[in-house]
Order: C-alpha cells, then sequence, then structure tokens
C-alpha cells in the first residue's frame, strides 16, 4: 500500500503528483482554443511549455522517490495541469475539492479515481455551496492549516473541511484574501506565501494581511520578502522538496539570493510559458502524497 499524508508543506516529499502538458493541452491548436477562455494572462507556447515542464520534472525526479503522472482525459481543460488545486492529502486520505473556477470542476473527479487506484482512499469532497481549492490551504504543521478565504474558497468550504478533518487538525486560520486584480485572476493564499522549512517562509508582504503577517512572527517564521518585480515572475511561489531544498521558477535572483543566504539549496527551471502565462508556480504544477515529519 502506498503511504500518503500531505500535512506539510516543508516535509522531504517522498511520493508526489503531476501531469504533463503532453497529457492536457495535446498541441498548440487545443491550447489556442482554450487559453483565452480560461483567462491566461497570455497564450503559451505549447512547445515551449513542455520544455520548461520536462526540466521541472527533471528536478523533481532527482529529488523524490516516487512520481506519479496522471494520463489525458477528454473531462478537462490546460488548467488540470496544476494539480494542487484539486485534491489534498491528509493522513486519513484524500480530501476532493470543490473548485472555485467553474472551468475545473470535473478535476477533483478525474483525480480521485487516479489517487483510489494508487491505494489512497477518498476521505470525503467538499460539496456546494462550499468552494474550496487546494491553492489556497497551507499547512504550517501535521495539526495547524491556514486557509484563504477570497474568490476560490468560501466559509462554507472551509466549515466543510473542518468537519472532514475532525480531530486530525487542531486548527484552521482562516485568511482573508485581497480583491487585487478581481474574481477571474488565479490568486491563492499560495500566491502570497510559501514555507521553505518549520521557520522560513517566502512571502509577498505587500499582498498579506496584517494579523496574518503578525501571525507568521509570533510562530517563529523568518520571512524572505519578495520585491514587486519578482512578484510578477512567481517569485512567492515556491515548492519546498525538504527543509530549506527548494525548486522556483528562474529570473528571480534577488529572492533565490535572500533565500541561499538563510542556508537554501534552490534550484530553478524556465517558466515563462508553464507558470506565468498558465498561472501557476512550481507548488501549483505539483500535489505531494506525502511528506516526511518536519521536526
Amino acid at each position: 500500500m502506498i503511504t500518503y499524508n500531505g500535512q506539510s508543506e516543508t516535509g522531504k516529499i517522498q511520493s508526489i503528483l503531476m501531469k504533463s502538458p503532453a497529457k492536457a493541452w495535446f498541441g498548440q491548436e487545443y491550447t489556442n482554443q482554450q487559453w483565452e477562455k480560461l483567462n491566461y494572462p497570455g497564450k503559451p507556447n505549447f512547445e515551449k511549455a513542455l520544455h520548461e515542464f520536462n526540466q521541472l520534472a527533471t528536478i523533481i525526479e532527482s529529488h523524490v522517490s516516487e512520481v506519479y503522472y496522471l494520463p489525458e482525459d477528454d473531462k478537462n481543460t490546460l488548467d488540470s495541469i496544476y494539480v494542487h488545486d484539486p485534491v489534498l492529502i491528509t493522513s486519513q486520505g484524500a480530501i476532493l475539492c470543490n473548485m472555485g473556477k467553474k472551468e475545473r470542476r470535473k478535476e477533483p473527479e478525474t483525480i480521485g479515481a487516479f489517487l483510489e487506484n494508487l491505494g489512497i482512499p477518498i476521505l470525503g469532497s467538499i460539496k456546494p455551496p462550499g468552494i474550496l481549492e487546494g491553492g489556497d490551504v497551507v499547512w504550517f504543521d501535521d495539526n495547524t492549516a491556514a486557509v484563504g478565504i477570497g474568490y476560490r474558497t468560501n466559509r462554507e468550504g472551509i466549515a466543510q473541511l473542518r468537519e472532514l478533518t475532525g480531530e486530525m487538525v487542531k486548527e484552521i486560520i482562516e485568511v482573508p484574501l485581497p480583491h487585487w486584480n478581481g474574481p477571474d485572476e488565479c490568486l491563492h493564499l499560495t500566491s502570497m506565501i510559501s514555507p521553505v522549512d518549520c521557520d522560513l517562509a517566502v512571502v509577498y508582504s505587500r499582498m498579506l494581511a496584517v494579523p496574518f503577517r503578525n501571525l507568521l512572527l509570533e510562530k517563529g517564521f523568518k520571512l524572505v520578502e519578495v520585491p514587486d518585480e519578482e512578484y510578477e515572475n512567481f517569485a512567492s511561489n515556491v515548492l519546498a522538496l525538504a527543509p530549506r531544498k527548494c525548486v522556483m521558477i528562474g529570473g528571480s535572483p534577488r529572492t533565490r539570493k535572500a533565500l541561499e543566504e538563510e542556508g537554501a539549496a534552490v534550484y530553478e527551471y524556465p517558466g515563462k510559458d508553464i507558470t506565468v502565462k498558465g498561472g501557476g508556480g512550481p507548488t501549483c504544477l505539483t500535489r505531494p502524497l506525502y511528506r516526511e515529519e518536519n521536526k
């Protein structure tokens, strides 16, 4: 049986889920048909996106023992490469989300079937009128999670998450998200914070509510601040492969230097088409299935 527990952002990843654009975008013609409808910031080049994804996958495969890839299907859109959002992995099984973006509402069922075949049980699902997306959930530790409230996650979704996690999780902290550029833009809590160790997080503080930022400091986090120009390059969306070992999109030298000064090893992939134009960073492009405990 596969081991599973995703109630961490920073423990060493032992198994992970990904989906290649080859299985979701199919080619340039299909990409051309969908990108504007999905409100992407720019039209991705399919071949470049595939090249970028393969470089990210090479980094992941060199650090993670088990990498699983979702197969193609005809139910989902280009967005289905961002496998982080449709599902949460807990110590007792998977929770299927109800997506705030209506074009993505078939993805949880597809991922759920794949996970069940792997041997990961489905603990439950978020039901309407609740909405909740995985990108809005950030684990501080096995017992504590912060959940963003915005256009992709609402209080009813969080209430259902509390009920499903029961005694597994002692505290779920609700974090109001800003309007920013409106409901059509993908803005998750992970758009502005990425823990890379139990006491270190990359943040874009201009987007954080003051009580939440203060809470991070109270919990002992050292904050690596992303400058304005690098936020647009998804510098605040960083995937921790293990404590202080992380992967980020290339082209954000100030954030990378600040991480390295805190003792972090940083790996980069080119992401203009797969990340910037598609709207999803390395956290969005992956769903860890099992992380070791980070004490």
